[in-house]
């Protein structure tokens, strides 16, 4: 039983197999057999709008049928489609119907796939006359300044203004209130509990960093489990003929889905950029050993189109452009039958059940009848012809949040308050809880094998028993998997993130679990737009202090300092350092308590809901 295609969660991954995240939409029809097949593919990409990019009579018979709904909204009352919604509350308004085209999709297709005016021996990218060229040294801010810089998460986007709380003189800032789908920002400085700050603490200087990053804000995925903008939008396509909005959600009557499927939006490269450029300021002085060992360093990313896209927008501002010759790009393949730890879901079995995958979703469902109440109550009278449902206006939540870092602003941010941002921030937590991090039975065993590969970086030694899903081809050879960098970037997906933490056994992010449906729990400390936003990363600083005898290491996400009493040995510390012989030591019994074969080859069941629990992201045990 394989009830997905696997691919991520997450948000991204195992739950596009899984589908990945929560925001997951429905695949968009390839063909137009598929259009014709009964029953219908769930799509926001409709039929006609599918015929019309392969011929141009569908695209005549389209725009005449725009033409006419235009003119009939003329001869029948005063609606001005063009100028927008004028009368809100006219009688005649109400029985206007949408034009057949509201919902579907759609696409502007660039680069035009045969365009006339290409030369490319008239426009070469390289003509000489450079000019002065020598570079100076590399920059090393994490040493040098006397504060850390603060990365506020979302310059090119807009979102609605929010009145001022009378119980907090800052304004709402809703960018941080989207879990997984928020843009990744600073956390704060004792957002996980210590008050420190990333810069190397009092006698202490950086000597090493690994680097584990989420790609950037995309387009939704392929699947979702509950909600899904695409869905939402080929719902409302289907039954165009029978209703009309008014009020605040007027902008419906011309609304189209504008959502492509799964790649980097123009706001997601940004990210990843900016990612490679603050790198490059933070820690550019690392370089110097590759420089001394003569060496390059290798870089590692995955094949989805994301994933790449990412890792290739991160090297050009970490290097500048061009990038070739200044670092070496490893690509693992995200696909069934390869062993990989950035997708580690591709080769445990039982990450495709989602009685064991996917058990957030009666939880997510329940905690959303309770704080949408009052907004479906809200919106639905002001959609006339629509039976609105709790989970439609959740999609308007996910909508919100995806047309924003798509197309940089969106209608449905404005028709929720503050509480029900909050409300749904905390839905994204519980999916990702359970799902993805300490409430889901598979996390641990998933996140594993990445943990094997970064004590063998840790100890420079190979990995001796390659049992979970790391890639033996990949991982014994000093090419692809050096062991003697002073600088690892790797290119994963948050699932995988999440998975990671869980499997370090960071148990402060898991003190309030197992999290409730019913009500938002007080200073919990798993929160998805902390751990898994889009562009997270964390780092793994290596220290050397003259005011302890040992090598030092430390985990900073998102800019906040993260306590590593979970781990067996790990004192508490106030910059959040512990000894990385300690360290290793604790997470290499780890390593040998967890068991792959059973945990994704094993027949063990779970309930569904809050029957069975776990806060370690482990199975039930044999």
């Amino acid at each position: 039983m394989n009830p997905w295609p696997r691919d991520e969660q997450g948000g991204d991954e195992y739950k596009e197999h899984h589908s990945s995240d929560p925001e997951s939409q429905a695949l968009l029809p390839t063909t137009e057999q598929e259009c014709n097949a009964e029953p219908r593919p769930r799509s926001a990409f409709t039929c006609s709008t599918f015929a019309s990019r392969i011929s141009w009579q569908p695209c005549v018979a389209f725009c005449a049928g725009v033409l006419t709904c235009l003119l009939l909204q003329v001869l029948i009352g005063p609606r001005h489609w063009l100028g927008g919604n004028t009368d809100t509350t006219s009688s005649t308004h109400a029985n206007v119907l949408a034009p057949p085209y509201v919902g579907s999709t759609e696409v502007h297709q660039f680069p035009p796939a045969t365009p006339t005016n290409v030369f490319p021996s008239m426009f070469p990218t390289e003509v000489g006359h450079a000019g002065p060229t020598p570079t100076g040294a590399e920059p090393a801010l994490i040493a040098t300044a006397p504060s850390y810089p603060i990365h506020s998460g979302a310059a090119h986007l807009v979102s609605p203004t929010f009145s001022k709380s009378s119980a907090n003189k800052s304004d709402f800032d809703l960018f941080k209130h989207w879990g997984n789908l928020s843009p990744w920002f600073s956390v704060g400085k004792s957002a996980f509990g210590l008050d420190s700050s990333p810069e190397a603490p009092d006698t202490c200087r950086v000597t090493g960093l690994h680097l584990l990053h989420r790609h950037g804000a995309r387009y939704p995925t392929g699947w979702a489990s509950y909600g899904g903008p695409a869905n939402f939008a080929t719902r409302l396509n289907k039954v165009a003929s029978k209703w009309t909005a008014s009020g605040d959600l007027s902008f419906l009557n011309d609304w189209t889905y504008k959502l492509g499927e799964e790649i980097l939006t123009p706001f997601g490269r940004q990210q990843l950029f900016d990612l490679g450029v603050s790198t490059r300021m933070k820690y550019g002085y690392l370089l110097k050993n590759f420089t001394e060992s003569n060496t390059l360093p290798v870089f590692r990313t995955e094949s989805q189109d994301r994933m790449l896209a990412s890792a290739l927008n991160f090297a050009i501002g970490f290097f500048g452009y061009p990038f070739e010759g200044q670092y070496q790009q490893s690509i693992t393949i995200e696909e069934n039958g390869y062993n990989n730890t950035l997708a580690p879901y591709k080769t445990c079995p039982n990450a495709a059940f989602s009685t064991k995958a996917d058990r957030a979703f009666p939880y997510v469902e329940q905690w959303a009848s309770i704080y949408l109440k009052d907004a479906l109550a809200r919106l639905s009278p002001q959609l006339k012809g629509y039976n609105m449902t709790i989970e439609d206006v959740y999609t308007f939540q996910q909508m919100c949040a995806y047309e924003t870092v798509a197309i940089g602003y969106s209608k449905f941010c404005e028709l929720f308050t503050e509480e029900e941002w909050e409300g749904f921030d905390y839905a994204m937590d519980l999916y990702f809880w359970y799902d993805s991090a300490f409430g889901a039975p598979l996390a641990k065993v998933l996140g594993i094998g990445y943990v094997q590969e970064l004590v063998s970086r840790l100890t420079h030694t190979r990995i001796e028993t390659h049992n979970t899903s790391t890639n033996a081809t990949l991982d014994d050879s000093d090419v692809t998997f050096p062991l003697d960098q002073s600088l690892y970037v790797d290119a994963t997906h948050e699932v995988v993130v999440l998975h990671v933490i869980t499997a370090l056994n960071l148990t402060t992010l898991a003190a309030n679990g197992p999290l409730p449906a019913d009500h938002i729990p007080p200073n919990h400390s798993f929160k998805a737009s902390h751990l898994a936003p889009f562009a997270t990363n964390i780092q793994f600083q290596l220290l050397s202090c003259s005011s302890v005898p040992d090598p030092q290491i430390r985990i900073i996400i998102n800019d906040g300092v993260v306590p590593l009493t979970g781990i067996r040995g790990c004192p508490e510390q106030k910059d959040g350092m512990c000894s990385l012989a300690q360290f290793v030591e604790a997470q290499k019994e780890i390593i040998q308590e967890t068991d792959w074969e059973y945990a994704c080859h094993g027949t063990w069941e779970v309930p569904s809901g809050p029957a069975w629990n776990t806060t370690t992201g482990s199975p039930p045990p044999r």
